[in-house]
């Protein structure tokens, strides 16, 4: 039990955030992440997103960083991320 209460006091929010999302290089990817990001963080610049293809061009892996406010945001934004079929990983 005392990992939890470990895993929680490592982030002091609000704290700038990095996520990177990963999913095949298609038409439409990096627009989804960026409406997906921008519901759960209003206040997202999408002027940041970082961008890296694949060896192959075959991926794509975007990095959002963001200003979280609360691990329940983070918690909403990951998990609905993690949930779409476009996405392959979010870590």
């Amino acid at each position: 039990m005392a990992e939890t209460g470990t895993a929680e006091s490592l982030l002091t929010f609000p704290c700038v955030f990095p996520l990177k999302v990963m999913g095949r290089r298609e038409d439409g990817f990096a627009q989804l992440v960026c409406d997906v990001v921008m519901r759960h963080a209003p206040d997202f610049n999408a002027g940041t997103i970082e961008m890296r293809t694949s060896k192959n061009g075959r991926y794509l892996s975007l990095t959002v960083t963001l200003n979280a406010k609360s691990r329940e945001q983070l918690d909403a934004l990951y998990s609905e991320l993690s949930k779409h079929p476009m996405v392959m990983m979010v870590l």
